[in-house]
């Protein structure tokens, strides 16, 4: 250790200059690392004025880490201290820093590094030295709480994905629709990470088709529909580019979009947060899934981005998994050919192997002298012996042609120079020329040196004194050579030694052929027993996993049958079988009214979505599993409960006195399902709304019974909630009312019934026409000129009033320039839903473009309710439109807030005053109309504003409104009734 002005000590201090530390004085409060490193700090603030403190310890292999830090200390300091006193280094640190080794027991902790606001004396020294061996004491226990703490969050992450990977599994086995598997994916992984907006993207490559089976987003005002679309529509978004690259991303959309060089907008609005993982079978992309956010608080991490990818491949097999369901009879079929491929390739194989070892059978063994059953080496040996009886064979071969007569085969070969003769190619040696010929040749060597120099033949391996070889024939063909020769002037042939071994020749070919073909047929008779039972095995085996196949397929089909009649999260039965078992007790109604009368009761939870957004989805999912069993309790034992879905749950009950049985049920239910209900710690309290329906002769179908006691029980909630309605023909003749209005519209729709009328606005002193307003009509095909009270209601529920809008703005704008002149404006009424629209100042202008409408003679008219929902983005949004010389005025002004900030915090051009202020101007008792109306006229002439009253139906209305002074313009059926471009301008009534 180096004197006390270096502050790295590499040992502990000496006794006398090392005070202790009064544990009472110090006291290290807490079990964890991070509250011992608090309590030491402060201590030491308050004795030694010290900064802050942090703390290295000893990993598993033995090496120094950072593990936690109180006050201010800078990590990079610390980190170079910590190490040279780990290494027991002793560098002179800052003067104001100290690093001190924590032992226990004499093993070795770690490291604490403490850094002072002025430089360390002495007394300093010793009194952290003391501290660190109190916090050495403490340490050991700290650290392993810290490591158990770890690995129980780690645990309890693992067993939330183990469970959410065994749901996906689950899903896979059941054999549900492909929207409920989808659906149940998304609040799967909704429980492991923020997906309120997820969508799945499937990729075909060979196709180069994208489909959407799953699309939910909470901002997104026009999703795209649920699908197959071509590559080319995707071109430059996110999602084709992880499709096409295999690879994840995730950041802000827009981000993403500016890194990757794709399409800035046209899909949908930015995102905050955008993630997208392929989904991969095998290396190929088979898909995608996407989780986005739009609030800059939830953003996604590494964390999120791991555990999407590892998701996704199970997701992955889940679909695969549902989808091969469908495929399990072509599956069948395709295994069978496949089998029967195998087979015939089996056999194909057998014969392939039959004849090569027939063929090798036939190179190597012969008969042993016509028809002995010896091993073909001994044949050979035999007959080189035989031939050695009667000529010197000392060196002696036997070469035989293949059988496709390319190659010659040294079946036997003694040679006392060339022990080993291979195989080979047909060429032009000795032996090859005897073959060719099929005549004996006897050479010596001036004889080999003239074939060789006429190009006939030439010798291999050693060149022989006397050489001599005959032809094998058999069947009048030549199929190899029987040649010796000598290497010696002492043993040589002449025309007698060819003699004997020509007729020998013939001898010995045909017993060679015989006992190849003796040999042949032995062997072909042992593979093909051994074939027999091999093939006899393999059926046997065949056969037993076909009938194991067949077993599990009835099995899984019972599993599925049942999975796809129950609601996987309550056990109850589903709507499929509700549905089937309705469908018979209607067909046993019909046959008898009187003892097989029954009823259904529709019912759901009320503000279920608000628990289950408060409290999470898996505690939503208890919730509807505890009420599922709540309900049944009080149903009879004949009564059937299923879950449709969501919150919404359906009972028939079977039984005469159905129609007081049922409201007798429906009250049980209600009262029950009021007392709180436990789960996971918390009394969550609910109640339930519900719909009966009785069956009736008229019905046809299960359907219409579940419809009607759906609409039962929205009146139900209509009327208060906690309570139940009975469907009756009041609500009948309603729904058969809207039923029929929404296809009128939608064939209204499509023929382009809906139309403008306009309705000019004068100026009140010189009766000039300032402009008009395009207002909405129907040309009911029966019932002539509609207004919109009597459809408009229809349309909005029916999500149609967008596209009447459109038709009707298109129609207006097209018809304006013969109406307004070059001075009049055109007014148009603009919904909240239009003012959501992200694209709608875009599409607005396009659609002007299009029939060359100046956007200056254009002025919107929107209410205040519009300006409430969102008042930043209708700012926004009004800029916009002003920047395009776009007017708007605030209509009905009012009739809601009438808030005066409105005035000046909106880019407002006009003022509309409501007709309920003028109505009342020339009544008897007028009230406070003719002063509201002079303050109204006042403060928007002060601030610049267009002043317009709207219903002047009287004269003595239009006298007092011209008193308010110049500039004040009006509308109203005193002035100009709305009417269609022809009658306004045969009445003259034109713009300038």
């Amino acid at each position: 250790m180096k004197q006390r002005g270096n502050a790295i000590a590499t040992g502990e201090a000496s006794a006398d200059r090392c005070p202790d530390v009064a544990r009472s004085e110090l006291v290290l409060t807490g079990n964890r690392v991070q509250s011992l490193l608090e309590s030491l700090l402060a201590w030491s603030r308050l004795r030694m004025d010290v900064r802050g403190h942090a703390l290295y310890v000893r990993d598993a292999a033995g090496a120094l880490e950072w593990c936690g830090a109180a006050g201010g200390v800078d990590r990079e300091v610390g980190d170079f201290l910590a190490a040279a006193c780990w290494r027991g280094e002793a560098e002179l640190p800052p003067p104001d820093w100290l690093a001190l080794p924590l032992a226990d027991r004499e093993e070795r902790l770690g490291v604490l590094v403490t850094r002072f606001r002025n430089p360390v004396d002495a007394g300093q020294h010793d009194a952290m030295d003391a501290a660190a061996r109190i916090l050495s004491h403490r340490l050991p226990g700290a650290l392993e709480l810290e490591r158990l703490s770890q690995a129980m969050e780690k645990l309890a992450e693992a067993e939330r994905l183990q469970y959410a990977l065994y749901r996906i599994a689950d899903l896979a086995s059941g054999e549900r629709e492909m929207d409920e598997v989808l659906t149940e994916l998304h609040a799967i992984i909704a429980g492991l990470m923020y997906a309120e907006n997820f969508y799945i993207a499937l990729y075909d490559a060979q196709r180069q088709m994208i489909s959407l089976p799953y699309f939910r987003d909470s901002v997104d005002p026009d999703p795209p529909d649920i699908g197959e679309f071509p590559v080319s529509l995707w071109e430059g978004s996110l999602t084709l580019h992880v499709l096409r690259t295999g690879k994840a991303m995730m950041g802000p959309s827009d981000a993403l979009l500016a890194e990757h060089d794709l399409e800035q907008g046209g899909f949908g609005p930015q995102s905050e947060a955008w993630l997208g993982v392929p989904m991969l079978r095998g290396t190929e992309v088979i898909g995608a899934l996407v989780v986005q956010s739009y609030d800059r608080r939830r953003r996604y991490g590494e964390k999120d981005h791991a555990l999407l990818n590892f998701v996704a491949q199970h997701v992955a097999t889940a679909l695969d998994r549902v989808r091969s369901h469908e495929e399990l009879e072509r599956r069948v079929r395709e295994r069978t050919e496949d089998l029967k491929a195998a087979n015939q390739a089996l056999r194909r194989q057998v014969q392939e192997r039959e004849r090569s070892e027939k063929l090798q059978a036939a190179l190597f063994r012969i008969a042993e002298l016509g028809s002995t059953s010896g091993s073909l080496d001994a044949f050979y040996e035999s007959l080189h012996g035989v031939i050695g009886e009667l000529i010197h064979a000392r060196n002696f071969y036997i070469a035989l042609l293949s059988e496709d007569g390319t190659r010659l085969d040294f079946s036997y070969s003694v040679d006392e120079r060339d022990p080993v003769r291979q195989s080979r190619q047909l060429g032009c040696g000795l032996t090859e020329y005897v073959l060719r010929t099929g005549q004996p040749l006897l050479a010596d060597v001036a004889r080999i040196m003239e074939l060789e120099e006429q190009g006939e033949a030439r010798s291999h391996g050693t060149v022989a004194t006397i050489w001599l070889g005959v032809p094998l024939i058999y069947d009048a063909r030549t199929v190899g050579v029987m040649v010796t020769q000598s290497y010696d002037q002492k043993h040589s042939y002449g025309k007698r030694e060819q003699d004997i071994l020509t007729f020998v020749s013939y001898h010995i070919a045909n017993a060679l052929q015989r006992k190849r073909q003796a040999d042949s047929l032995r062997e072909a008779n042992v593979v093909l027993e051994e074939r027999v039972r091999e093939r006899t095995e393999a059926l046997a085996a065949t056969n037993q996993t076909l009938r194991e196949q067949i077993a599990e397929r009835e099995r899984a089909e019972r599993r599925l049958r049942h999975a796809a009649l129950h609601d996987s999260l309550t056990g109850l039965p589903n709507r499929a079988l509700l549905l089937e078992r309705m469908s018979g007790a209607l067909e046993r109604y019909r046959k008898d009214p009187l003892n097989h009368a029954f009823a259904v009761l529709f019912l759901d939870l009320d503000r279920f979505k608000v628990v289950n957004d408060s409290v999470g989805h898996l505690v939503g999912d208890e919730l509807l599993k505890a009420a599922g069993a709540r309900i049944r309790t009080q149903l009879p034992d004949e009564a059937l409960i299923a879950r449709l879905g969501g919150d919404e749950f359906a009972i028939l009950l079977e039984t005469r006195d159905a129609a007081t049985r049922a409201q007798d049920v429906a009250r049980h239910i209600i009262r029950t399902l009021e007392e709180p209900l436990h789960i996971g710690g918390k009394d969550i309290y609910s109640s339930t709304s519900i719909g009966i329906t009785f069956a009736q002769a008229h019905y046809r179908t299960a359907e219409e019974l579940l419809r009607d006691a759906d609409v039962a029980l929205y009146r139900a909630k209509a009327n208060g909630r906690r309570r139940f309605e009975v469907f009756d023909e009041t609500l009948r003749g309603q729904v058969l009312l809207q039923m029929e209005l929404e296809g009128n519209l939608r064939r209204a729709v499509t023929r382009r019934e809906f139309e403008p009328v306009f309705q000019p606005i004068l100026q009140l002193d010189d009766g000039r026409i300032a402009g008009f307003e395009a207002l909405l009509r129907w040309r009911h095909p029966q019932h002539g000129l509609l207004a919109p009270g009597a459809f408009l209601a229809q349309a909005e529920e029916s999500g149609l009033s967008e596209e009447i809008d459109w038709q009707v703005f298109d129609s207006a704008f097209a018809q304006a320039d013969a109406l307004l002149g070059r001075e009049a404006y055109l007014g148009i009424n603009v919904g909240a839903r239009h003012f959501r629209a992200p694209q709608f100042v875009e599409v607005l202008l396009y659609r002007l473009d299009a029939v060359g409408f100046n956007p200056a003679q254009l002025r919107i008219e929107i209410t205040e309710r519009v300006l409430l929902e969102d008042p930043v983005h209708s700012r926004q949004l009004m800029d916009r439109l002003r920047s395009h010389g776009i007017s708007v005025a605030l209509d009905d002004f009012g009739t809601g807030y009438s808030s005066l900030s409105y005035l000046h915090q909106f880019p407002l051009q006009a003022l509309k005053i409501d007709r309920s202020f003028i109505s009342p101007l020339d009544s008897s008792e007028p009230g406070n109309s003719p002063t509201v109306l002079r303050a109204i006229h006042a403060l928007g002439t002060e601030l610049g504003l267009e002043v317009i009253a709207e219903g002047i139906e009287t004269d003595e209305q239009l006298r007092l409104l011209k008193n308010l002074g110049r500039g004040t313009c009006g509308q109203g059926f005193l002035l100009a009734r709305p009417a269609s471009l022809h009658d306004l301008l045969g009445a003259g009534l034109r713009g300038r």
